[in-house]
């Protein structure tokens, strides 16, 4: 009887040391049972608490200075061009339409559960089309609609861009229309970036997103930019090119993945406002006139601001399998791929 008494005894301790422990804003790790008793949570799930602090065990905590408000997604897409600059077949090599939809369901899926973990966070989703045709337009709509997110679909009027975007490239030969389409699309994406307010994913049709990618991304943009006191610039790929190279870097610890100083991207890449405005110049000189590599006005970017990729990726680039700027290794692309099938 005594021995019951007992338990009971430490167990109402512990309830009210839980709950005072709450109160002040402290955690508990309980290594007995791999769990946190203060949160309800295993050390398994994610810890963090949006906007007030970082948990990654056994680093502990990091105090949020730079809190996330918003994240507004623009996807810019065509479905109705293979390759934009080559005439091979993507991995699965089903047609373009497929990967569309299925790195909009990927987003989709990925900023619903984002909305589970930070049901606060405002997030928006744009679609800007060019030329997928009536019926692709409508499975978009579709997808868009039942996602219970912010959306908007654009239709792409390339007309609004011509005057701004020369005809001739760094080779000296002229633009292709594909091209020309891919440019204005990305002056469209710049363009709506003035009016929004924090965070701004730009992302093209063919990155299909893990589930937690979403979540990852604004989890480590609070941490690191609070870490540096700095914006930064997030690219959710670890692109085969990098393991091709021996350069130095820096390795930063994500919400729940290891991040690395790179150098190069392709145009899919998370950055806030602050960024896009500091750098607008430059931005806007990527669409206007057709460089080689057609990223270059990008990595000049990255020459001042710190600029990192997951390990491993966090999104797969469904383009050729044997593009530098492909498939990341060590992963299961298969499983994503159906994963996120219509």
């Amino acid at each position: 009887m005594k021995e019951i008494e007992n338990t009971r005894s430490k167990s109402i301790f512990k309830k009210i040391f839980i709950k005072l422990c709450r109160l002040f804003g402290y955690e508990i790790i309980d290594q007995n049972t791999f769990s946190v008793p203060t949160q309800n949570k295993s050390l398994n799930e994610s810890l963090s608490k949006q906007g007030i602090k970082s948990i990654n065990l056994p680093l502990g905590e990091v105090q949020i200075t730079r809190k996330v408000k918003s994240l507004d997604i623009l996807i810019r897409s065509c479905a109705s061009v293979g390759m934009l600059t080559q005439s091979k077949q993507r991995i699965f090599e089903k047609e373009k339409v497929e990967y569309t939809l299925r790195s909009i369901n990927s987003i989709i899926r990925s900023s619903k559960f984002a909305k589970e973990l930070m049901p606060n966070l405002t997030i928006n989703l744009t679609v800007i089309d060019h030329n997928s045709g009536e019926q692709n337009l409508k499975k978009i709509q579709n997808l868009l609609d039942n996602s219970n997110l912010n959306h908007n679909l654009i239709n792409l009027d390339l007309s609004e861009f011509d005057n701004r975007i020369k005809k001739t490239n760094a080779k000296n030969e002229n633009v292709t229309p594909n091209q020309l389409s891919n440019m204005s699309n990305i002056y469209k994406s710049l363009d709506l970036s003035k009016k929004l307010d924090d965070l701004i994913y730009f992302v093209e049709d063919d990155y299909i997103h893990e589930l937690n990618s979403i979540s990852e991304m604004i989890l480590t943009y609070e941490r690191i930019a609070s870490q540096i006191s700095n914006e930064l610039i997030l690219c959710p790929t670890d692109y085969p090119y990098l393991y091709t190279k021996t350069e130095n870097t820096n390795i930063f610890l994500g919400e729940k993945s290891h991040w690395r100083k790179i150098n190069e991207t392709l145009c899919t890449f998370l950055t806030s406002k602050q960024i896009v405005e500091k750098h607008w110049a430059k931005l806007i000189s990527m669409c206007e006139f057709e460089h080689y590599p057609f990223e270059s006005p990008l990595h000049e970017i990255y020459k001042e601001e710190l600029c990192l990729s997951p390990i491993p990726s966090i999104a797969i680039h469904c383009t050729n399998i044997n593009s530098i700027y492909g498939l990341s290794p060590n992963k299961d692309w298969k499983k994503i791929w159906e994963d996120n099938k219509i």
